[in-house]
């Protein structure tokens, strides 16, 4: 299925954010049985697809495989290496290099140490050169402490089922990094932390020490993908969806005040240039065209 574009228009007075007409994905499924559904959902998307057939199937009261979480381990980390070894490398004039095997990628991710940069030695380990440490540290050197930066409260399961402003990102799996914590205090909430987050989830992914099982509260599937958390609810009537409802983190990412909104109005005029890397690494998980106007 092909997705409606952002659109997104650099002006001298900020940024103007259209978003994409709503794809009716619920009035696709209202009236279908339970199972077609679930099997329709990951077809429409072609990103995340075992988080979006795991929500739905919650929210159906479908049967998950028993491996679900090991499913969705396996998907988040192939998106998370796309990006850190493919799409921002070239977003950024680097050489992308590829997706590393399983047994590779500490090395092929973190370089000699195979390991996570700790907080007080992540300087040294961007500008080591090591595995993608030089994606990391061009994004440093691209963004001032401050700029392209967005505040926003953390999720709760309440807010997860609304289409509210919220950092509904790979970051709420890992709150307490000290890591992460360092990162902001220096650098405040842009790209870098951003990007940050990402590498620290592929981390912990990979050695198996984030929980990444779905769950259900108050009639809600909750799952977690690479870009946040998915939640679903729905209705069944005489054997037919009745009512669907799916709110996404790209949803929350868009939504008035959300962290596009934010960080492109914390990017400096001067580097409006550098707007593609912002929404690359915020990552709407959506075809994005970016216009500029000139200065009157």
């Amino acid at each position: 299925m092909t997705l409606a574009a952002l659109h997104i228009a650099l002006t001298p007075d900020g940024a103007r954010i259209t978003p994409p007409a709503a794809l009716g994905v619920e009035a696709m499924l209202l009236g279908r049985r339970a199972e077609d559904a679930a099997a329709l959902l990951p077809r429409l998307f072609n990103l995340c697809r075992v988080a979006q057939e795991t929500g739905a199937r919650m929210a159906l009261d479908l049967p998950v495989p028993a491996d679900t979480a090991q499913a969705l381990t396996r998907e988040i980390l192939r998106e998370h290496l796309i990006r850190v070894c493919v799409l921002w490398p070239r977003r950024l004039g680097l050489p992308p290099a590829p997706l590393p095997a399983p047994a590779d990628m500490p090395g092929a991710v973190f370089g000699p140490s195979g390991r996570l940069p700790a907080p007080d030695g992540l300087e040294d380990w961007m500008t080591s050169g090591g595995g993608v440490a030089p994606v990391f540290d061009a994004i440093a050197r691209a963004f001032a402490p401050g700029e392209a930066v967005a505040d926003l409260p953390a999720p709760t399961p309440e807010t997860l089922c609304r289409g509210v402003a919220q950092e509904n990102t790979p970051w709420n799996r890992h709150r307490n990094s000290a890591l992460l914590h360092t990162a902001e205090r220096r650098f405040g909430r842009g790209p870098l932390w951003r990007a940050l987050a990402r590498l620290v989830d592929l981390d912990a992914c990979a050695r198996g020490a984030v929980d990444l099982a779905p769950s259900q509260i108050n009639g809600f599937a909750y799952v977690p993908a690479a870009r946040g958390t998915y939640s679903v609810s729905a209705q069944i009537n005489a054997g037919r969806i009745a009512a669907f409802t799916r709110h996404t983190p790209t949803a929350h990412l868009l939504a008035p005040g959300g962290a596009l909104e934010q960080s492109l109005a914390t990017l400096p005029r001067a580097k409006t240039h550098l707007a593609p890397l912002v929404v690359d690494i915020l990552d709407p998980c959506l075809p994005v065209t970016i216009t500029e106007a000139a200065d009157a």
